[in-house]
């Protein structure tokens, strides 16, 4: 009805333009539509010039946008078939409305004291369960929003007071409570940047450290392969030095063998001849004894063995075995217990600090090596 008069007031201000253009000998009143036959004399119309003022400065002679609800957004409650998006929705009426449909609230008395908010689908909400009534006060002794009705029939003698005042108080606790997790927050965000800080800290430090291990642990394996290597290649040239002088031996052995069985049988032969010329002539060079220092003798040595280097080999053992007696060697956190990564004794902290605990180890390998030395000068002086 709104809007039709509107129409009716622009198809009048239309007509009042064509009054002003006419340039025909009967003429139209743009208001009452009575005709003169010569053209009057006009007066300002102040009822309409208030209209054309109101049609300028208001915005529903073009009608706002209207939007359809979409998911999730609040219908307007008394839009038919398909509906529009409420733009307030109203706590004395308890419902919703688009932009068409709230215009009464603006322009009708009867509804312009009523309580308009945004758009609020939990309307319901809003109302006294037990009188269906606005919910208006708040009980503070029940710590519960009331209606009127309640105030009067189950609240008497409770301290009650508005909502906006509630509101205020409670705005205030809400600032403290925020502020309070705000700080906790800044702590927490904190102490997670630390930790995360420290893991990562710790696990360039793991690495190091693995790195410095692994070339620790892989020279002293070189080191005692290397010691090994050299003891068994000792035990192999003098296993060669005892063959050579062994098959010296047997070689001159086996020719005095070949010597004496060829002199046996000679002397067989000269006690069975018949000559007794030819036995006298003979005898006498057949007859010729052998020294029995003519004869070499040596001993093969069996026992390669030195009871030095197995009490040194001992010693490097048993410095090894310490290493799995270590605290890190010997105990694994629980899930629930923070990691210890320090050593015991205390973490190396570089290559040269590392080796220090292995001192035992490296001078064990270093006498060994030097004794295994000594013991070669010592047979090839021998020999």
């Amino acid at each position: 009805m709104y809007l039709d008069g509107l129409k009716s007031n622009a198809s009048r201000l239309l007509s009042h333009i064509n009054w002003e253009s006419s340039q025909s000998q009967v003429c139209s009143c743009p208001q009452c539509r009575h005709t003169f036959t010569t053209r009057p004399e006009l007066n300002r119309n102040t009822l309409l010039n208030e209209v054309i003022k109101k049609l300028k400065k208001t915005t529903l002679s073009s009608p706002p946008p209207q939007n359809y609800a979409g998911p999730g957004e609040v219908e307007c409650d008394f839009c038919t078939g398909k509906k529009f998006r409420a733009v307030k929705s109203c706590l004395t009426c308890m419902a919703s409305y688009c932009q068409t449909h709230l215009q009464l609230h603006y322009e009708g008395d009867a509804w312009k004291h009523h309580k308009l908010t945004d758009p609020d689908r939990n309307l319901k909400e809003k109302l006294c369960e037990k009188h269906q009534k606005s919910l208006e006060i708040f009980c503070k002794t029940d710590d519960s929003c009331i209606c009127m009705m309640c105030v009067v029939s189950g609240h008497n003698g409770h301290k009650m007071v508005e909502l906006e005042t509630e509101r205020e108080e409670k705005e205030k606790q809400l600032g403290a409570t925020l502020s309070d997790i705000k700080r906790k927050l800044e702590e927490r965000e904190k102490t997670l940047k630390e930790t995360r800080r420290a893991v990562e800290e710790m696990k360039m430090s793991v690495v190091r450290e693995v790195d410095e291990n692994e070339k620790s642990f892989t020279c002293l394996i070189r080191c005692v392969e290397e010691a090994h290597r050299k003891v068994t290649e000792r035990i192999k040239e003098q296993e060669k030095r005892e063959t050579e002088k062994a098959e010296e031996v047997m070689e001159q052995l086996e020719k005095e063998i070949e010597e004496l069985k060829r002199r046996e049988a000679e002397l067989k032969e000269l006690s069975e001849t018949k000559d007794h010329l030819h036995f006298l002539q003979t005898f006498s060079s057949h007859c010729v004894l052998l020294a029995d220092g003519d004869s070499m003798s040596f001993t093969v040595t069996a026992d390669f063995s030195s009871e030095g280097l197995r009490k040194e080999l001992s010693g490097l053992t048993k410095s090894v075995e310490k290493i799995s007696q270590w605290d890190i060697m010997r105990r694994s956190p629980s899930a629930h217990e923070a990691p210890v990564f320090a050593l015991q004794p205390p973490e190396p902290q570089s290559r040269d600090d590392f080796l220090k605990y292995f001192c035992p180890l490296t001078l064990d390998i270093n006498t060994a090596n030097r004794k295994l030395h000594l013991s070669e000068r010592e047979q090839e002086g021998d020999t």
